[in-house]
Formats: C-alpha cells, structure tokens, sequence
C-alpha cells in the first residue's frame, strides 16, 4: 500500500476508536437508568455509531483515492515531460550529427576542388634505353615514382663502355597514373620531359600529346580507370629511346567538381 492509503487507514482507525469509547461511555452511564427513554437514547446511539463507521469509511477510501489518483496524475505528467526531454535530446543530436556530417563533406568538397585546380602531379625518372632491355616489361610510376636503370653494358677491353642505340619500338614505356576523385571532370593533362641532369624549368619543357622530341614521345591519348572506392586514375605512357641521356617525366592531370 502508499503512504496515503495507509494514513487514511491510520486516520480512520482513530475516528472509529474515538466514536466507539464514546459511545461505550454514554452506555455505561445509561446503564443505570431504565425505561423506554434510555432504550430509545442506546438505540439512537448504536444507529450514530453505525453511521459514524460508514462515513469514515467512505471518507477514508475517497481520501485514499483522491491521493492516489494525483499521484498517477502527477507520475503520468513527469513520465510525459521525461518522454518529452528524451525525443528533444535524440533530435538535437541527430540535428548535430547532420549539422557535422554536412560540414565535413563541403570541407572535403572544398578541399578536393582546390587539389583540382591545383593539379595532381606524378613524376618518375626513365633511364636511357638499351637495346638488350628492349624485350623487358613495361613499368608502371606511381606518385613520385622513379623509375631504376637497368644495370649498364660491361665496357669493352680496351676502352670505355658503348651503349646500344635503340628504336623507339625498343623503348621500355612507363605508364604514369594519377588518383583523383570517381566524380571528377578532368579539364587538363599536362605533359612535361625534360633531361634528369638538368634544371630546366617545367613550364619550358612541356610536351603535346603524340608529340615526339629529344627521342621522346607521349602517347596521343590518355586512360582513364574504373571508378572504384570513389576514386579513379588518369594514365598517360611515355616512351624514350635515348642511349645517351636519361630523363625526367612528369603529368598534371587537373579537374573540376
């Protein structure tokens, strides 16, 4: 039972202990006084008594159970506030995971276009060509990549070594790939060689595709990969056939988002 339920047991308790030691009292006084006034006076007392039981426990249940229904009133309303607060804290987080989810796509976007513009940049070194490798297989430049000489021809008895002049259907291709974004429009390839001994700038030693120069060429078309893992690759083969000298590479491959 509540705390209420009991008090108005408590409460009801004492009113009928009170009512009925008064009315043993007032039977023990008219015990001595016989006559039809003193049956009439204990009749009308039992009936008082009787009433008095049933008002108290009338009154005892009522008060039990208007303390009992505000208090499932009060709970119901605090269950309800409590609801209340929850879904307003879930959609506020949820709000905020949105909110940060958001941000951290547009500062990735932003990031990504300004690489774009920019360029992505691959490089590699290709060293001169020797008709004995002319049979080798294709290598393949990654980001920075550079390319390692096969080992040289062993000197001729007598004098300095003589290198094999090659073909340009000898020469060992390198394909150079750069990674940009699966959903990105390339607007650029630029194609630049120049000799690895030299510091010549880049911006004076830009190739066309197809164009052939210093026994170098670029293919006339680049290669574009499969989409996959949101990204992609944008490839262009160089080829050299030079005995003399080796050479530096590079490809800018520029976009839009």
């Amino acid at each position: 039972m509540t705390d209420s339920v009991i008090a108005a047991l408590i409460a009801g308790t004492a009113t009928l202990s009170a009512s009925f030691l008064q009315f043993r009292s007032a039977a023990l006084r008219d015990r001595g006084q016989p006559g039809a006034a003193a049956r009439r006076k204990l009749r009308w007392q039992r009936i008082l008594l009787l009433v008095l039981v049933t008002a108290s426990a009338a009154s005892g249940f009522a008060v039990s159970q208007w303390l009992t229904n505000g208090e499932r009133v009060a709970s119901a309303e605090l269950q309800k506030e409590l609801q209340s607060r929850i879904a307003e804290v879930t959609h506020t987080a949820g709000e905020l995971e949105a909110t940060r989810a958001a941000e951290r796509s547009e500062i990735e976007t932003g990031v990504l276009r300004r690489i774009g513009t920019d360029g992505v940049t691959v490089a590699a070194t290709v060293p001169p060509c020797r008709a004995s490798a002319a049979t080798a297989t294709p290598a393949t430049a990654g980001a920075t990549a550079t390319a390692s000489a096969p080992a040289a021809d062993p000197p001729t008895a007598g004098g300095p070594a003589v290198s094999a002049a090659c073909t340009e259907a000898e020469a060992i291709p390198v394909t150079l790939c750069a990674t940009i974004p699966a959903s990105a429009t390339v607007t650029e390839v630029a194609l630049f060689s120049r000799p690895a001994d030299t510091d010549t700038p880049w911006n004076t030693s830009r190739f066309l595709p197809g164009q052939a120069a210093a026994e170098a060429r670029f293919a006339e078309k680049y290669s574009e990969s499969t989409p996959e893992s949101g990204s992609r690759q944008v490839c262009q083969v160089f080829a050299h056939w030079s005995a003399e000298h080796a050479r530096a590479v590079r490809v800018l491959v520029r976009y839009t988002l």
